[in-house]
């Protein structure tokens, strides 16, 4: 029942920006973390960054110093703001939210996707 809707994908050149955002909606006792993920042709989904309710925050090497990951507790709203873009961040980028449900389960819950292209 929970949805992860994302937004701001797009084509950008390099050294360009972009920000992306996640809003999550429906029945969840409560979400601990929220990130972002991505996955590129052929490779594998990958964690670009995450943030508790506490606001404890990682992010993966590679984005670090380019890369700021924002976030709403009260809306469970989640950003990333995405500058100096590089053609290897072109990928699709999945928002995530964990945490538990109703039923005091630990959960995983994922967004569509949305694709950003970055050109040379």
């Amino acid at each position: 029942q929970v949805q992860l809707v994302e937004s701001g994908g797009g084509l950008v050149q390099s050294g360009g920006s972009l920000r992306l955002s996640c809003a999550a909606s429906g029945s969840i006792f409560s979400i601990d973390t929220m990130g972002w993920y991505r996955q590129g042709p052929g490779k594998q989904r990958e964690l670009v960054a995450d943030i508790t309710n506490g606001g404890i925050i990682n992010y993966a090497d590679s984005v670090k110093g380019r890369f700021t990951i924002s976030r709403d507790n009260v809306k469970n709203m989640v950003s990333l703001q995405m500058n100096s873009l590089k053609p290897e961040d072109t990928a699709v980028y999945y928002c995530n939210a964990e945490g538990l449900s109703w039923g005091r389960e630990r959960r995983d819950y994922w967004g569509q996707g949305t694709q950003v292209t970055v050109s040379s």
